[in-house]
Protein backbone atom coordinates (compact mmCIF):
# COMPACT_ATOMS: atom_id res chain seq x y z
CA UNK A 1 0.00 0.00 0.00
CA UNK A 2 1.35 3.39 -0.96
CA UNK A 3 0.98 6.09 1.46
CA UNK A 4 0.70 9.27 -0.37
CA UNK A 5 2.04 11.42 1.83
CA UNK A 6 2.09 14.73 -0.90
CA UNK A 7 -1.39 14.20 -1.26
CA UNK A 8 -1.96 15.12 2.62
CA UNK A 9 1.12 17.99 2.88
CA UNK A 10 -0.69 19.73 -0.44
CA UNK A 11 -4.57 19.45 1.74
CA UNK A 12 -2.77 20.76 4.68
CA UNK A 13 -1.05 23.89 2.31
CA UNK A 14 -4.63 24.20 0.97
CA UNK A 15 -6.71 24.22 4.36
CA UNK A 16 -3.81 27.08 5.99
CA UNK A 17 -4.53 29.18 2.95
CA UNK A 18 -8.24 28.90 3.95
CA UNK A 19 -7.27 30.65 7.32
CA UNK A 20 -9.15 29.65 10.28
CA UNK A 21 -12.35 28.28 9.41
CA UNK A 22 -12.95 26.63 12.74
CA UNK A 23 -16.21 27.96 14.25
CA UNK A 24 -15.22 30.81 16.62
CA UNK A 25 -16.95 31.70 19.79
CA UNK A 26 -16.69 34.79 21.88
CA UNK A 27 -18.59 34.89 25.35
CA UNK A 28 -16.26 37.60 26.72
CA UNK A 29 -16.31 35.44 29.98
CA UNK A 30 -11.96 35.62 29.74
CA UNK A 31 -10.35 39.11 28.18
CA UNK A 32 -8.79 36.98 25.78
CA UNK A 33 -6.93 38.57 23.05
CA UNK A 34 -8.55 41.83 22.89
CA UNK A 35 -7.22 45.29 23.09
CA UNK A 36 -8.41 47.59 26.11
CA UNK A 37 -8.32 51.12 26.49
CA UNK A 38 -9.20 53.74 29.19
CA UNK A 39 -8.09 56.82 28.95
CA UNK A 40 -10.45 60.40 28.98
CA UNK A 41 -11.67 59.42 25.96
CA UNK A 42 -12.36 56.29 25.78
CA UNK A 43 -12.93 52.69 27.86
CA UNK A 44 -12.94 49.12 26.38
CA UNK A 45 -12.15 46.41 28.44
CA UNK A 46 -14.14 42.75 28.82
CA UNK A 47 -15.92 42.78 32.01
CA UNK A 48 -18.89 40.52 33.59
CA UNK A 49 -19.30 38.86 30.11
CA UNK A 50 -19.16 41.52 27.82
CA UNK A 51 -17.49 43.73 25.99
CA UNK A 52 -17.68 47.70 26.89
CA UNK A 53 -16.89 50.51 24.87
CA UNK A 54 -17.63 53.67 26.57
CA UNK A 55 -16.68 56.36 24.33
CA UNK A 56 -16.21 59.76 26.93
CA UNK A 57 -15.44 62.27 24.15
CA UNK A 58 -17.92 64.30 21.89
CA UNK A 59 -16.72 62.95 18.55
CA UNK A 60 -14.54 59.18 18.65
CA UNK A 61 -14.98 56.52 16.81
CA UNK A 62 -12.58 53.72 17.81
CA UNK A 63 -12.69 50.00 17.51
CA UNK A 64 -10.47 46.76 19.36
CA UNK A 65 -9.87 43.67 17.48
CA UNK A 66 -9.54 39.85 18.50
CA UNK A 67 -5.92 38.51 17.24
CA UNK A 68 -7.51 36.58 14.47
CA UNK A 69 -7.90 35.91 11.26
CA UNK A 70 -10.70 34.39 9.00
CA UNK A 71 -12.15 34.69 5.29
CA UNK A 72 -15.39 33.44 3.98
CA UNK A 73 -18.13 32.71 6.63
CA UNK A 74 -21.17 33.63 9.06
CA UNK A 75 -19.58 36.92 11.33
CA UNK A 76 -22.09 37.58 13.96
CA UNK A 77 -22.24 39.62 17.31
CA UNK A 78 -24.97 41.12 19.62
CA UNK A 79 -25.23 44.69 20.19
CA UNK A 80 -26.80 46.57 23.02
CA UNK A 81 -26.57 50.40 23.71
CA UNK A 82 -26.87 50.84 27.23
CA UNK A 83 -26.84 54.80 27.29
CA UNK A 84 -26.21 57.87 26.18
CA UNK A 85 -27.52 59.66 22.71
CA UNK A 86 -28.92 58.06 20.38
CA UNK A 87 -26.85 59.81 17.72
CA UNK A 88 -24.48 57.26 17.83
CA UNK A 89 -22.27 54.15 15.93
CA UNK A 90 -21.54 50.83 16.96
CA UNK A 91 -21.29 47.47 15.40
CA UNK A 92 -18.36 45.06 14.02
CA UNK A 93 -15.80 44.85 11.80
CA UNK A 94 -14.49 41.66 10.09
CA UNK A 95 -11.39 41.19 7.57
CA UNK A 96 -9.49 43.53 9.05
CA UNK A 97 -5.39 44.56 8.36
CA UNK A 98 -4.10 45.39 11.46
CA UNK A 99 -0.81 47.00 10.23
CA UNK A 100 -2.61 48.97 7.87
CA UNK A 101 -5.80 49.23 9.94
CA UNK A 102 -7.87 48.21 6.40
CA UNK A 103 -11.33 46.92 7.38
CA UNK A 104 -15.49 46.44 6.38
CA UNK A 105 -17.52 47.97 9.11
CA UNK A 106 -21.17 47.18 9.63
CA UNK A 107 -22.12 50.01 11.95
CA UNK A 108 -26.08 50.72 13.14
CA UNK A 109 -26.67 54.28 15.30
CA UNK A 110 -29.20 54.05 18.43
CA UNK A 111 -31.67 56.06 16.09
CA UNK A 112 -32.11 53.34 13.81
CA UNK A 113 -29.56 53.87 10.73
CA UNK A 114 -27.26 51.86 8.93
CA UNK A 115 -23.59 52.63 7.81
CA UNK A 116 -22.11 49.37 5.81
CA UNK A 117 -18.36 50.67 4.00
CA UNK A 118 -14.92 50.24 3.94
CA UNK A 119 -12.04 51.73 5.73
CA UNK A 120 -8.45 52.05 4.78
CA UNK A 121 -5.56 53.57 7.23
CA UNK A 122 -8.32 53.48 9.79
CA UNK A 123 -10.35 56.39 7.81
CA UNK A 124 -7.68 58.28 7.40
CA UNK A 125 -7.50 57.64 4.00
CA UNK A 126 -10.62 56.37 3.13
CA UNK A 127 -14.10 55.64 5.05
CA UNK A 128 -16.89 55.40 1.95
CA UNK A 129 -19.68 53.19 2.58
CA UNK A 130 -20.18 50.09 0.27
CA UNK A 131 -24.39 49.77 0.68
CA UNK A 132 -26.20 53.03 0.12
CA UNK A 133 -25.18 56.72 -0.12
CA UNK A 134 -23.80 57.01 3.68
CA UNK A 135 -26.00 56.66 6.72
CA UNK A 136 -29.51 55.13 5.52
CA UNK A 137 -32.64 54.60 8.10
CA UNK A 138 -33.67 50.74 8.63
CA UNK A 139 -36.76 49.55 10.33
CA UNK A 140 -34.90 46.62 11.58
CA UNK A 141 -32.81 48.41 14.39
CA UNK A 142 -34.53 48.04 17.64
CA UNK A 143 -34.09 51.82 18.44
CA UNK A 144 -32.94 53.19 22.19
CA UNK A 145 -31.12 52.78 24.56
CA UNK A 146 -31.44 48.72 27.04
CA UNK A 147 -32.27 46.78 23.76
CA UNK A 148 -30.32 44.27 21.85
CA UNK A 149 -29.42 44.17 18.12
CA UNK A 150 -27.77 41.51 16.47
CA UNK A 151 -25.69 41.77 13.54
CA UNK A 152 -25.21 39.42 10.79
CA UNK A 153 -22.60 39.46 7.76
CA UNK A 154 -22.85 36.66 4.82
CA UNK A 155 -19.53 36.55 3.77
CA UNK A 156 -18.56 34.33 0.59
CA UNK A 157 -15.18 35.80 -1.60
CA UNK A 158 -16.71 39.13 -2.81
CA UNK A 159 -20.35 38.73 -2.30
CA UNK A 160 -21.49 39.87 1.32
CA UNK A 161 -24.67 40.44 2.56
CA UNK A 162 -25.58 41.95 5.95
CA UNK A 163 -28.39 41.34 8.83
CA UNK A 164 -29.85 43.36 11.66
CA UNK A 165 -31.76 41.22 13.62
CA UNK A 166 -32.12 38.58 10.84
CA UNK A 167 -33.58 41.09 8.68
CA UNK A 168 -31.34 41.91 5.35
CA UNK A 169 -30.53 45.78 5.14
CA UNK A 170 -28.18 45.08 2.28
CA UNK A 171 -25.76 43.31 0.00
CA UNK A 172 -23.04 44.20 -2.24
CA UNK A 173 -20.28 42.28 -3.98
CA UNK A 174 -16.51 43.83 -3.16
CA UNK A 175 -13.57 42.21 -3.63
CA UNK A 176 -11.19 44.80 -1.92
CA UNK A 177 -10.01 42.76 1.50
CA UNK A 178 -10.34 39.21 1.28
CA UNK A 179 -9.30 38.31 4.80
CA UNK A 180 -8.64 39.02 7.94
CA UNK A 181 -8.97 39.71 11.95
CA UNK A 182 -12.67 40.57 13.46
CA UNK A 183 -13.56 43.57 15.61
CA UNK A 184 -16.09 45.74 17.06
CA UNK A 185 -16.22 49.58 16.94
CA UNK A 186 -18.24 52.14 18.50
CA UNK A 187 -18.21 56.10 18.26
CA UNK A 188 -19.92 59.39 19.17
CA UNK A 189 -21.51 61.72 16.57
CA UNK A 190 -21.14 65.64 18.69
CA UNK A 191 -22.11 64.17 22.23
CA UNK A 192 -20.04 61.46 24.03
CA UNK A 193 -20.90 59.58 27.13
CA UNK A 194 -22.25 56.65 24.68
CA UNK A 195 -21.87 53.26 26.14
CA UNK A 196 -22.22 49.77 24.55
CA UNK A 197 -22.21 45.99 25.17
CA UNK A 198 -21.00 43.62 22.95
CA UNK A 199 -21.26 39.74 23.03
CA UNK A 200 -21.25 36.81 21.67
CA UNK A 201 -19.35 37.23 18.23
CA UNK A 202 -19.17 34.29 16.16
CA UNK A 203 -17.70 33.02 13.42
CA UNK A 204 -19.12 30.15 11.32
CA UNK A 205 -18.44 28.58 8.14
CA UNK A 206 -20.94 28.81 5.59
CA UNK A 207 -22.18 25.90 6.08
CA UNK A 208 -23.39 25.80 8.88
Amino acid sequence: MRHHWWILTILLFILAACGNQEPYHETFDAPGNWSTDNDAEVRGEVINGVYEFEIKADDLTTWTTAGLDFADGWYEVAATQLSGPDNNLFGMLFRVNNETEDFYAFQISGDGYVWIGRYRSGGDTEAVPIVGSWWFESSAIKQGTGVRNDLKVRAEAGNLIFYVNDQEVGRVTDNTFERGDIGLIAGSLGQGDVLIQFDNFKVSPLGE
